[in-house]
């Protein structure tokens, strides 16, 4: 049967949203109990396939970890930066992209908070693939975060001497700051002093 066929291009689409259900499902658990806890045995529990069905899809659970970590990186990025970049280049696009990191991921289904946070923590002192998988990830944030900053500069909203790789390091701070906050004083009093915070360091650095 050739490749193209209808058949086996519904084939694997049922295959994709396999896939898609099985990573929804890590992302969820991996949420609420950590990277360390996705394992085939459980997810086949959560989502009701075989243990065999979630091998030919990973083979390892490493694989499905890192799996689980880029589907974690994936929905951060359709929920956060995708839709600032909607917005005009500058200040506006910066605080868009704070206050959507803000309302993640408490606007999405993840009981623990966010997964990618919990990773930073749950692997801070682990050498090993997926504690380098997860700096990887960070890394590459922080360079993303350090060009909306530096589109700022450009449009004249920020300084010219801004430095943007230390405003992008204490814009990541502050959110930081603000997932622990949110178990200690509220979610909504933690929200205020992120945003308080942001726009202390915006103005301090304002042309």
């Amino acid at each position: 049967m050739s490749p193209t066929t209808p058949t086996a291009e519904r084939a694997t689409t049922k295959g994709e949203e396999t896939r898609a259900q099985i990573l929804a499902a890590a992302v969820q658990q991996a949420s609420r109990a950590g990277f360390e806890s996705l394992t085939i045995g459980a997810l086949a529990e959560a989502t009701g396939l075989s243990k065999s069905g979630l091998f030919a899809h990973f083979g390892s659970k490493l694989d499905l970890q890192i799996a689980a970590l880029d589907e974690a990186a994936r929905q951060f990025t359709q929920s956060v930066f995708l839709p600032a970049m909607k917005a005009p280049r500058g200040l506006k696009r910066l605080r868009t992209l704070m206050e959507l990191w803000l309302k993640w991921p408490s606007g999405t289904d993840m009981p623990g908070g966010c997964p990618i946070d919990a990773a930073l923590r749950e692997y801070d002192h682990q050498p090993g693939p997926m504690r380098e998988a997860v700096l990887d990830r960070q890394r590459l944030l922080d360079r993303e975060l350090q060009k909306a900053v530096k589109l700022a500069i450009e449009t004249g909203e920020l300084a010219k001497n801004t430095d943007a790789e230390l405003v992008a390091f204490e814009i990541m701070g502050i959110v930081m700051s603000y997932y622990r906050g949110q178990h200690v004083f509220g979610a909504a009093p933690a929200a205020r002093r992120a945003r308080a915070a942001f726009d202390r360091l915006i103005q301090s650095h304002s042309a």
